[in-house]
């Protein structure tokens, strides 16, 4: 009895390969020795067997999950609400792979071997509150924009390949009333046959292009109210806007707080320089990793204020004449917008 109470009171670690159906996990001891593998259900039923499972070896310090913000989304959500420290793991070690194989317990088994040794520190993303409402509806905005604008090249190109009465009708007209005059054609279908085809092509992509005019309007309608409400004082920031304040929040997650510093946010948004020194050179590279769309949106802010902040554009121009490119320049102000967003983001 004795032997079995100290066991369930030491410290394991686990890793979760997760999959659409299975997800298989490992359980490492204090000192990073195996104590087992096994597969659970991807549903609710299957986390509750897996943490019992894992609880059966001790108590989980910490557990890396492979694919937090895809098949290990409800899994992750699932740990967090039990109390036990998820950790992201993203990248499988490549070395290790090429030395044993691939397959899914040695997946499980490294992903708990990264969050042991410290090799993955990044906890996972609660997605629990309104910052993961809005991701959700940037996921759909973003959707809905690049299928309008496919929608509109289409029509371009049909309206300058197809017969000459169609080409007049429609040249030169501004973007919203090509849509409106697309949606309003009206096909015979005793015309010729490629301008009846064309006709009813056009109408359809015209139709298309209101609907989702109409999709992205309650989208953004419903966006501005979350991002209000998630996070006020970054919609007061001089060049943030709701897209930009929203691609900002996604990034950070629903628990700020797992960012253990300025510097790492700055990394997760692309924009803290990396070194890259050898003998005796010293310098450093920008850093092309990290969230492309919180990079995107730091460089909006900048734009904005070089072209309506005094201040910044006082900077800019000292900047330059000490020989700064315009390159290097918003690239500084990238990293100093990311100090200025991490105070706004960051939680006691």
């Amino acid at each position: 009895m004795a032997m079995t109470t100290l066991e369930r009171a030491r410290r394991v670690t686990g890793g979760v390969d997760t999959h659409l159906d299975v997800h298989v996990a490992a359980v490492l001891d204090d000192i990073g020795g195996l104590l087992g593998v096994e597969p659970f259900a991807a549903s609710r039923a299957g986390y509750g067997q897996l943490l019992q499972w894992m609880n059966s070896f001790g108590i989980p310090a910490r557990v890396g999950v492979e694919g937090t913000g895809a098949y290990g989304a409800g899994l992750a959500r699932y740990l967090q609400a039990a109390g036990v420290e998820v950790i992201e793991v993203d990248r499988p070690n490549r070395q290790a792979r090429r030395h044993h194989g691939k397959s899914d317990p040695a997946d499980a088994v490294e992903a708990a071997r990264a969050a042991h040794n410290g090799r993955v520190q990044a906890v996972a993303k609660s997605r629990n509150g309104k910052v993961e409402a809005i991701r959700t509806l940037v996921v759909a905005k973003r959707s809905a924009r690049q299928a309008r604008i496919k929608a509109l090249n289409q029509i371009r190109h049909l309206s300058f390949t197809g017969p000459d009465e169609l080409r007049a009708r429609l040249a030169g007209l501004a973007t919203a009333r090509l849509a409106e005059q697309t949606a309003a054609l009206r096909p015979r279908p005793g015309a010729e046959v490629v301008a009846y085809a064309t006709r009813v092509a056009l109408r359809t992509l015209g139709r298309r292009i209101l609907a989702l005019d109409e999709e992205l309007a309650a989208l953004n309608e419903l966006l501005a109210e979350l991002v209000a409400a998630a996070a006020p004082q970054l919609l007061a920031v001089h060049g943030v806007g709701v897209d930009t304040a929203a691609a900002l929040l996604v990034a950070a997650g629903d628990n700020p707080e797992r960012l253990r510093s300025e510097a790492a946010w700055a990394h997760l948004c692309g924009v803290a320089p990396l070194q890259a020194s050898s003998g005796k050179v010293t310098r450093y590279r920008l850093d092309r990793g990290g969230d492309r769309q919180a990079n995107q949106a730091l460089w909006r802010i900048v734009m904005v204020r070089m072209s309506t902040d005094d201040r910044t554009r006082a900077y800019v121009e000292r900047r330059t004449k000490e020989g700064r490119s315009k390159r290097e320049i918003i690239r500084i102000l990238k990293r100093y917008v990311a100090r200025e967003v991490y105070r706004l983001l960051s939680r006691p």
